[in-house]
């Protein structure tokens, strides 16, 4: 039925949702023994291609194949396929064990193999609650629980660590490595970048549904220069100290540091010593996965890098209230085709009193805040408040204008005392006064 390779191979995928492109002629392979993270932006297409490689999306054009046939060729897939998308696929109701062996008797397996999972997984102890109680760490491991019962040979998990502690994370790398290592293959989509980073041996990186680095994960560090981060105590001298040495990668970091490309520490810190420049610290930097993920994801959806908070956009005296906020001159970037976002057409007209974002109209006030009128003056701590208000200021008490007013009182009305909050009681009413 199948070649029993384990390998997972990803052809010419596409997908099309009415205009928009979830996935673009996306390629990959996934070999069996290693653990491979699926990695991208949100909206990259992760998830759509988990989709169709599992045989519930149908692509466009492209194929997905596991074992060398496509996920509805396998025969009894749960036998060579575990798979988690979704960890909330339980009845609330229904304990652990039940919710296992239900799924073990579609696939096939003895009842005790849902009592070997669940030990498997650390929920021994708690399969007879029922699962919808449990935390999400917990429906993730009960997730996890059920993709294992058929004993597979593939495992593809989409975002398998969401809602786990530190300690089961840490359980969680270990599981995944001790189970690739035995032959077996495990695709996991993720963006915990520092904890994938610890557990993958392959990296495939999407942006905008297409394929932007596959590989293994030591081959894409060694694409980038690694750098030396130097704080001297003379930036000057210890650049024009390294030019003359030639080196030539040098950059002035904005915390007062340098950066120095091309070199190890040692020739750094010789070089600083020769010109009798003092060094306060350095490190030598190599290229993490987050660095390497946004140089390659290259902000699919990130926000202008201009648009800051410090100088760049301009707050404080030069703030303008009757003017748009400036945010430096860079526009901001044109979104990709295919990314969801549609542009209005040219000579679209905007609907009146529609304001740009980050605009503020002419005589904007902050929300809660009253301008105080002409000539009030803010009293002094202790100071009894005047009688009279403020001039232009209707007297304390009056309703707003256009609000109905109080009827006349008939003769004879008497205000009720001031010790009595609610006016005049009566008797009966709910609990009869009491």
């Amino acid at each position: 039925m199948h070649d029993g390779s384990g390998r997972i191979v990803v052809q010419n995928l596409t997908k099309q949702f009415g205009p928009v492109a979830a996935v673009q002629n996306l390629s990959f392979t996934v070999e069996p023994g290693s653990v491979t993270g699926f990695l991208g932006p949100n909206g990259a297409g992760k998830t759509t291609t988990l989709r169709m490689l599992l045989g519930l999306v149908t692509p466009t054009s492209g194929i997905g194949l596991i074992n060398g046939r496509p996920f509805h060729q396998l025969g009894n897939p749960g036998r060579v396929v575990g798979a988690v998308l979704e960890a909330q696929g339980f009845h609330p109701k229904r304990s652990a064990r039940n919710h296992l062996r239900v799924y073990a008797a579609a696939i096939g397996v003895p009842d005790s193999r849902a009592d070997q999972v669940l030990q498997l997984v650390g929920l021994g102890a708690a399969g007879e609650r029922r699962a919808g109680g449990f935390s999400l760490g917990m429906k993730q491991r009960l997730a996890l629980a059920t993709a294992l019962l058929g004993d597979p040979q593939v495992l593809v998990l989409d975002e398998p660590a969401n809602g786990l502690d530190p300690e089961g994370i840490a359980w969680l790398r270990t599981f995944l490595q001790s189970f690739a290592r035995s032959g077996r293959t495990v695709l996991i989509s993720s963006h915990l970048l520092a904890e994938v980073e610890q557990t993958v041996d392959q990296v495939v990186i999407v942006s905008r549904g297409q394929t932007m680095y596959y590989g293994a994960l030591d081959n894409l560090r060694d694409q980038q220069q690694a750098r030396v981060l130097v704080q001297p105590s003379d930036a000057g001298a210890l650049v024009a100290a390294l030019r003359e040495d030639g080196v030539a990668g040098i950059e002035q970091l904005p915390d007062g540091r340098i950066a120095v490309a091309g070199v190890e520490a040692k020739q750094v810190a010789d070089t600083a010593l020769r010109a009798g420049v003092s060094i306060y610290g350095i490190q030598e930097e190599k290229a993490d996965l987050e660095r390497l993920f946004f140089q390659l994801t290259n902000g699919q959806y990130a926000a202008p890098a201009q648009a800051q908070y410090g100088a760049q956009a301009q707050y404080g005296a030069q703030a303008q209230y009757g003017a748009p906020a400036q945010y430096g001159q860079q526009q901001p970037p044109v979104p990709p085709a295919g990314s969801g976002y549609y542009a209005p057409p040219a000579g679209y007209q905007q609907q009146p009193g529609y304001q740009q974002p980050g605009y503020q109209p002419q005589g904007y006030q902050q929300q809660g805040y009253q301008q105080p009128p002409s000539g009030y003056h803010q009293p002094v701590a202790g100071y009894p408040q005047q009688e009279t208000p403020p001039q232009g200021m209707p007297p304390q008490g009056t309703p707003p204008q256009g609000y109905p007013q109080q009827p006349p009182q008939a003769p004879g009305y008497q205000q009720p005392p001031q010790d009595n909050p609610y006016g005049q009681q009566q008797g009966g009413g709910l609990g009869g006064g009491a």
